[in-house]
């Protein structure tokens, strides 16, 4: 049921900045500006004949003068989707996400890794070959690192590279592969993945990126980020130089618990933003996308609907630190999220298409943090991974890793098993699960990295001899299961038999930084950050 006192009867909350034309320099000049050295810690100037070929191809793909291309759930009641391996599926499109949308792209305009583990049941890992013999074949930037103080509690240090989750988007544009992320210097940058080299000056904001940037996937060329300045945020990058349209103020809802942080990866569906805060709310935002006259991409956002992660039940159980640190996730028309307190909910977003305010359909309480995404299956079931840090009876009853049947009554228990994954306090899972060929795959703070049987949760292998702090979510790619360590390696490990331990097929020592951050695969290139401070591109030598 829906909490009276938790929706905001706010309006629209809009905060653009006027947007900026860029001063139009000829391909000669800029030629030779690129002769000139620039520090590595700023984005390379790009030529203008790419900028102008390249959004000049963003604006015929999307047909602008024929109308603005069509969403993700628009036009008929199904759609007919290319899958490879498999036979075309014709996916239901009158509920937000089809629940056989698992282990795959979704339908969309634009062809990639669009945003953290690639679909909105948090399932799609990406796009093989995966590197047969990986090598590191640049750095970014070349020297130096991406690397910025900031402060929590009046407590400041120092941070650098990219984060948990940190996972970078891939995604073909005219004819190159791009990787737009976010980093720990604060920054949104857009590399050509294939070769490091920046195809547009970098976006700053004011604070560090943790989180996992968004891609639109219907063909606007616009990028959805948060950063810990308190603003989550709409950049467009089709005017030569990235331009924030619209930002929205974590500060701006209310009530509001814990701080002003966003570590999600928002989900765009058909024209909704959909993201938590670590304010603690749910967010949904109607972004009105559309074209200016002169063919660059327009938002007119409204803040539809923002709602408590909490209830009194919950805060009376582990007090204030119920944030929510995970990226939403969406079956059927149901979006589900979890937080720090351990809260897993699931609403009804039904009701958006006819104005109407989504309502909580689905409550279960594990007793501690969640900050890992919640992973759907075709079942509708939930994989949710949580921490060990309140050492209390319930997180000591359920263990870390949870499947969950939220088809269930309210009267009845929606545990399917669980799984102890700890070895005392300050332990437990971070990383988001992998399900592969009815495996659930994860790995824990503690070093565990584990395979246990989707249907019962049996055991199935461990790895040992990682270490510690494995927060990075695994990767499973054409049976290649990928996964980094605090020590700055990456590892392959062969699971076309998943019941059976993997072997290692390649180990590749990147740097000295802790893998935080999720890898992202396609096409042959795979693009990770480490603590380090740098971001590295991988491929076959």
């Amino acid at each position: 049921m829906q909490l009276p006192d938790s929706v905001s009867a706010a309006g629209p909350i809009r905060r653009r900045r006027r947007r900026r034309r860029v001063d139009r320099i000829r391909f000669g000049i800029v030629l030779g500006c690129l002769g000139i050295c620039a520090s590595a810690l700023f984005a390379l100037p790009v030529a203008e004949d790419f900028r102008e070929s390249t959004f000049e191809f963003i604006r015929e793909e999307a047909g602008i003068g024929g109308g603005s291309p069509p969403t993700s759930a628009q036009g008929a009641d199904d759609v007919l989707v290319e899958v490879a391996n498999e036979p075309s599926i014709r996916f239901d499109t009158s509920v937000f996400v089809d629940p056989r949308m698992v282990g795959m792209s979704p339908p969309q305009s634009v062809e990639g890794l669009l945003t953290f583990r690639g679909s909105p049941t948090r399932s799609f890992y990406g796009r093989g070959p995966v590197p047969a013999e990986p090598q590191v074949q640049w750095r970014y930037p070349e020297v130096g690192g991406l690397c910025r103080s900031s402060s929590v509690g009046g407590v400041t240090r120092g941070w650098c590279g990219t984060g948990w989750t940190g996972q970078p988007t891939l995604f073909r544009l005219d004819g190159r592969l791009w990787s737009i992320f976010g980093a720990l210097d604060g920054a949104v940058h857009f590399l050509d993945a294939e070769t490091g080299e920046p195809l547009l000056e970098k976006f700053q904001t004011n604070d560090i990126i943790k989180g996992s940037v968004t891609v639109d996937p219907d063909g606007f060329p616009l990028v959805y980020t948060g950063s810990r300045d308190n603003f989550y945020r709409v950049i467009s990058y089709d005017q030569g130089t990235p331009v924030e349209l619209w930002s929205l103020d974590s500060e701006s809802v209310s009530p509001r618990k814990w701080n002003n942080d966003w570590d999600g990866s928002g989900l765009v569906l058909d024209d909704w933003l959909f993201v938590g805060g670590e304010n603690s709310r749910i967010h949904i935002v109607k972004l009105n996308r559309g074209w200016d006259n002169d063919g660059f991409a327009t938002v007119d956002p409204e803040l539809v609907f923002d709602a408590a992660g909490w209830d009194a039940e919950l805060l009376e159980a582990v007090g204030d630190n119920v944030s929510i640190e995970n990226s939403v996730a969406i079956s059927g028309d149901t979006l589900y999220f979890a937080n720090s307190g351990g809260l897993v909910q699931g609403w009804d977003i039904a009701p958006l298409r006819s104005g109407e305010d989504p309502t909580r359909v689905f409550r279960y309480w594990v007793g501690d943090d969640i900050d890992a995404s919640i992973v759907i299956d075709t079942d509708g079931m939930l994989y949710v991974a949580a921490e060990y840090e309140r050492g209390n009876a319930r997180a000591r009853e359920l263990g870390q890793l949870i499947k969950l049947d939220p088809s269930v009554g309210p009267d009845d228990d929606a545990l399917v098993w669980s799984v102890q994954a700890n070895t005392g306090l300050e332990t437990g899972i971070w990383g988001t699960p992998a399900l592969h060929d009815g495996a659930v795959i994860f790995g824990s703070q503690d070093g565990q990295f584990r395979a246990v049987d989707q249907q019962t949760g049996e055991d199935l292998w461990e790895i040992a001899g990682l270490g510690f702090h494995l927060w990075q979510s695994p990767v499973v790619v054409d049976d290649v299961l990928i996964m980094g360590d605090c020590f700055g390696t990456l590892r392959g490990y062969d699971v076309s038999n998943v019941r059976q331990e993997p072997n290692e097929l390649w180990e590749l020592k990147i740097d000295d930084g802790c893998i935080e951050s999720t890898p992202a695969v396609w096409d042959g290139t795979i693009v990770v950050g480490t603590r380090r401070g740098g971001v590295y591109g991988i491929s076959d030598g």
